[in-house]
């Protein structure tokens, strides 16, 4: 039985005891069993005020703009637009027809005319302003009658939500402060929220009525529907835009540097995100190259046919810190040669945990020496010459008055239990288009000498052939807490466009980072950045060095998995990062995910 046949049967006999039992509904709807949906989207209360409504548990206020200036740029509203902000638009617009205005902009000359000369009569100074206006209006005039420009007339309104009104005052100024800096001006609608209120909404009803006269093209940069966006003709999908849902399509080899920085709490997605630009990133032949901390790439090269090299103590994977790059055509081995020994200078202050000035000065010297016991001199070609070893700087060094102390520490690198490591000619092969280097086996005191280590030997096969290459250095925040280390991956990050090479730092250790006198430098050097959730420990720092607002502030505190902000030089956006079923399968972090998949192999093994 329906409401309606309930009624019909009950209406004489106990219809007060039927309104009794449902006390919420009055008494009106519930007679007529009709629920509108105006019943159902209207708030619970209204309260109309001069300034602003109260919409149950909200508030609302609206302005209007007044003023425009003699020019309006394209895009000037894309700011307001684009804010974090609850807000409604209405832009009305009513073509004038030509007839029309072209009467109205001969009495309005005639005025201006009379007062030009009202004021000749008179001997006073040239008001530059009636000046301007003449031409303006001739300049329209002929606009009109040649048909190259309409007239309309244009309001548009504005109405914020907040929870209260400081809420409501802060986001008015915020708007207000926008468009005043381009000199143009707005009001709110005092006593008459109501009409302002209802302006706003989808209802085509201009009921405050506050319209200024604008021609075709300032017209035009009103457009309301642009937001920021970062989709190009090239380059790969990075994720979903949150505020208008358009895809993130970017080419990092298309910025003046090539260079990213990703920051992102534990869990955050960061790997993820990089394991997917990754896979895309291939796609577009580009050669791959990671540090791996935590082998979370290896089913990744796996499934590329790439190479993945374990560097530990116990592995058979060996680099020799002593190789030199090949002599390219615009250098000289002279430069070659210098600078592989100070690079080299600041790797063996790692292995020593610092130097004095002296030591210094006597590293750097048995360096050349060691160089020059294989006949390796600026005077000589030595693409072909078989670099030194560790043993062959320990017996240089050893013959230097003053160098006890370095030749004990560097004797547990060339016959301890160390030797492994270092005291081995380089036998890594990189001819694939993903090469991943896994640190995980390494002890903890010798990462930062295996990243240095690494980078160097990635450093030379870069400059050795020209190719379009990513370089990413996961958990980067290891190599920043050595100055030496630091100072190498900023040299890499101004360097590398030359060499078509794009170094992406990822770090969830946001102190260590920043604390390095090389972390805003790298930063800075980085046209791409992309900060994923982060906490609240990291985020003022943040804020700090990325100059966030505090709407994107409180959005990467309450992000979620894959979730956050993309910079792209001076673009940026919210971004949601997604991927296909295929992609997940292959990058995916989640344990439970890659249990379920090796389970799976082992089946259909």
């Amino acid at each position: 039985m329906g409401i309606s046949d309930f009624f019909k049967k009950n209406k004489n006999k106990n219809e007060d005891d039927a309104y009794k039992m449902s006390p919420i509904l009055p008494k009106e709807i519930y007679q007529a069993a009709v629920l509108d949906l105006k019943d159902v989207i209207a708030p619970s209360a209204l309260d109309v005020k001069s300034k602003n409504i109260d919409l149950g548990d909200k508030m609302s206020r609206t302005f209007y703009i007044i003023q425009y200036p003699r020019f309006l740029s394209d895009g000037w509203f894309s700011e307001v637009i684009n804010l974090d902000k609850e807000f409604d638009i209405s832009i009305f617009v009513n073509p004038i027809s030509t007839e029309f205005a072209m009467k109205n902009l001969q009495k309005k000359i005639a005025e201006v005319q009379s007062q030009i000369m009202d004021r000749e009569r008179k001997g006073m100074v040239r008001d530059p302003a009636l000046g301007s206006a003449y031409q303006n209006i001739e300049v329209l005039r002929d606009q009109l009658q040649q048909s190259l420009e309409k007239l309309f007339s244009v309001g548009v309104y504005i109405t914020v939500y907040g929870k209260d009104t400081d809420e409501l005052a802060k986001v008015e100024t915020e708007i207000r402060t926008i468009l005043e800096s381009k000199m143009i001006y707005a009001r709110p609608a005092i006593y008459q929220q109501a009409e302002g209120f209802k302006s706003t909404m989808p209802l085509n009803l201009d009921l405050l009525g506050v319209q200024q006269k604008l021609n075709s093209g300032p017209l035009s940069s009103i457009f309301p529907f642009i937001s920021f966006n970062l989709t190009s003709d090239d380059g790969i999908l990075y994720g979903v835009n949150r505020h208008n849902s358009s895809l993130i399509l970017f080419d990092r080899f298309s910025l003046p540097n090539y260079n990213s920085v990703t920051f992102a709490a534990s869990g955050a997605g960061k790997s993820y995100a990089t394991k997917l630009e990754i896979l895309r990133t291939l796609m577009f032949d580009s050669h791959v190259i990671v540090i791996d901390p935590e082998r979370e790439y290896e089913y990744l090269a796996e499934a590329v046919n790439g190479r993945y090299f374990n560097i530990s103590l116990t592995s058979n994977h060996h680099l020799n810190p002593f190789d030199l790059p090949p002599v390219g055509e615009d250098e000289s081995a002279t430069t070659i040669l210098r600078n592989q020994i100070v690079s080299l200078v600041a790797f063996f202050r790692i292995v020593f945990g610092g130097m004095t000035p002296e030591e210094d000065a006597i590293v750097d010297r048995a360096i050349a020496e060691t160089y020059a016991l294989k006949d390796i001199t600026p005077d000589v070609d030595f693409s072909e010459i078989e670099p030194p070893m560790l043993s062959d700087f320990e017996m240089v060094l050893s013959g230097m008055e003053g160098t006890n102390d370095l030749v004990a520490k560097l004797s547990k690198y060339t016959n301890g239990s160390w030797s492994g490591f270092l005291n081995k000619p380089s036998n890594v092969d990189m001819d694939k288009q993903v090469i991943v280097f896994s640190i995980r086996d390494m002890e903890d005191d010798l990462r930062p000498i295996a990243m240095f280590l690494i980078t160097h030997h990635i450093w030379n096969t870069v400059r050795r052939s020209l190719r379009k290459r990513l370089l990413v250095i996961d958990e980067a925040w290891t190599m920043m807490k050595s100055e030496d280390a630091a100072s190498f991956l900023f040299g890499m990050a101004k360097r590398g466009r030359k060499y078509y090479l794009g170094l992406s730092t990822i770090t969830q250790d946001v102190s260590d980072f920043l604390n390095s006198p090389y972390g805003v430098p790298i930063i800075t050097n980085s046209s791409m950045q992309i900060l994923l959730k982060q906490s609240s420990t990291t985020i003022d720092k943040l804020q700090e060095v990325f100059n966030l607002t505090d709407e994107e502030k409180n959005l990467l505190l309450e992000a979620g998995v894959g979730e956050g902000i993309f910079f792209a030089g001076t673009k940026r956006a919210a971004i949601k990062i997604i991927s296909s079923y295929t992609e997940d399968q292959i990058i995916t972090s989640d344990p439970s995910q890659i249990l379920a998949i090796r389970k799976q192999k082992n089946i259909l093994n």
